[in-house]
């Protein structure tokens, strides 16, 4: 038998040391080595871990990819619509689930709620907890007026005990909250520890897809946004979703940040009530729903997630810098995004924006990243400066170049059909799009009609056609 040893694992990135260290040389992070034992019995490879890697099955020859038999995933609904858009259709069998998200997010509550309508359905649904007592459980159940017959619970913090639960009622659904609270037997470490997350998070994997059971694993966020745990813990698993929201704001948005079954850049808005999570499935309203008329700094813009096109509102702030040197401030888009396109202003339009405070915020706590939105932030943007409001009903949206030039963008036709559903009459958007509006319409079909389209091919005709002709003259 080997001598038992003792190592320091990091607990931010897994880099073993063989002394402790106040600095990681993995990863440079302060105070984070924990001890841990090694040696011995506790080297004994857990559930095939460490012999047949994460989720993949061992022992089998190659064959030809031509011979491989494919079959349609046959996805399994959780009864939320906004929930199998962001999984992209729905749970597949056998499929693992790692759902992040801040403490109090609503992170147990949805899981609940899945598990909710699959007993609805008459599936089984085994959750474990290893935070909430059942009596706990039983109460947010009742709050949220779910059918518990078909719901099996169990307060239980060893993984072995876990694994012969899920083996002997071989359930439809499997949920653990949370994976940080599980621990093996076989290490002496302390329970969600980087050696424990990883060595149970390999075992209940393998497990889930040889019994061909979807599983949802709630996950522990760090103090940075991040799911507890090394970076391993999220290449082990099938799909990573995080729950976001901001504070003191009702709103919740479900993202995916890896799907192997799905798309990535989908999302799904809920809203957070007494009752629970209540999906909203017509967003563009929801973060619209304040906006004021005739305003100087705000803009509305349609933005893509996934398939799904949302309008969002973009506020703006420019004042002069008269506390120190100009600020400027971002929350829902890149703030050097938001730098680089004042930097265009200034030189290709010639308006002096430089001396000033500007703050950029988009309404309702939304996020927004992709590219098409910087024409819309430098309307806002410039729309506080001339403190002139954008006519209520018009959207803008297209790329900015750095030499002022508006690049076209995708799904351009879905931007404006969003924007004319909810009744907006005017849309400012790139030169480089007319082809995709032409090849729609027809002499006797044009699906913007009554929609007045005004194309750019640089910033300053995106400033004449809102703001007039007199501002660049």
């Amino acid at each position: 038998m080997a001598k038992p040893r003792t190592i320091y694992v990091c607990q931010s990135c897994g880099h073993e040391h063989h002394k402790w260290g106040g600095k990681c040389k993995g990863c440079d992070e302060w105070n984070t080595l924990v001890e841990e034992i090694r040696g011995g019995d506790n080297d004994k490879p857990s559930g095939g871990s460490a012999k047949a890697g994460y989720g993949a099955e061992g022992g089998a020859e190659p064959v030809r990819m031509s011979e491989v038999e494919f079959t349609d995933e046959n996805r399994v609904h959780s009864g939320i619509s906004e929930f199998d858009r962001v999984l992209g259709g729905g749970f597949v069998p056998g499929s693992v689930v790692l759902l992040g998200g801040d403490p109090g997010i609503g992170k147990s509550t949805l899981s609940l709620q899945v598990a909710g309508h699959f007993a609805e359905r008459e599936l089984d649904v085994l959750y474990v907890s290893g935070e909430e007592s059942l009596s706990q459980l039983r109460m947010r159940a009742e709050r949220l007026t779910i059918d518990a017959d078909n719901v099996w619970v169990v307060g239980e913090t060893i993984l072995e005990r876990a694994e012969k639960r899920l083996r002997d009622k071989k359930p439809d659904l499997f949920v653990v909250d949370s994976i940080q609270t599980l621990s093996t037997e076989r290490l002496t470490s302390s329970p969600g520890s980087v050696a424990q997350l990883r060595e149970v998070t390999s075992a209940l994997t393998q497990l889930a897809k040889g019994l061909n059971i979807p599983t949802v694993l709630i996950g522990h966020v760090t103090k940075e946004g991040a799911i507890a745990g090394p970076k391993v813990l999220e290449h082990m698993v099938d799909t990573v979703l995080y729950f976001e929201g901001q504070p003191g704001m009702n709103y919740r948005v479900l993202r995916a940040v890896k799907n192997r079954y799905g798309s990535t850049n989908e999302i799904g808005v809920f809203e957070m009530r007494g009752s629970g999570l209540h999906e909203v499935l017509n967003p563009s309203a929801m973060f619209l729903a304040e906006r004021p008329e005739k305003a100087s700094g705000s803009a509305v813009v349609p933005i893509v997630e996934g398939t799904r096109p949302l309008l969002v509102e973009i506020q703006a702030l420019v004042s002069p810098s008269n506390y120190g040197p100009p600020r400027i401030t971002s929350i829902g888009v890149d703030q050097n995004r938001v730098m680089l396109l004042l930097n265009i202003i200034e030189k290709r339009t010639g308006l002096k924006v430089a001396g000033h405070d500007v703050f950029v915020n988009v309404a309702g706590g939304a996020r927004v990243s992709e590219p098409a939105a910087d024409l819309g932030i430098a309307v806002a943007i410039l729309s506080s400066y001339l403190d002139r409001g954008v006519p209520s009903n018009t959207v803008a949206f297209g790329e900015v170049g750095l030499t002022g030039e508006v690049r076209a963008v995708t799904q351009a036709l879905a931007r404006l059909g969003e924007a004319k559903k909810l009744g907006f009459e005017r849309g400012v958007l790139p030169r480089g799009n007319v082809s995709e509006i032409e090849e729609v319409s027809t002499p006797d079909n044009t699906p913007f009609a009554g929609f007045k389209l005004d194309f750019a091919r640089t910033l300053a005709d995106v400033i004449r056609a809102v703001f007039g002709k007199d501002v660049l003259s």
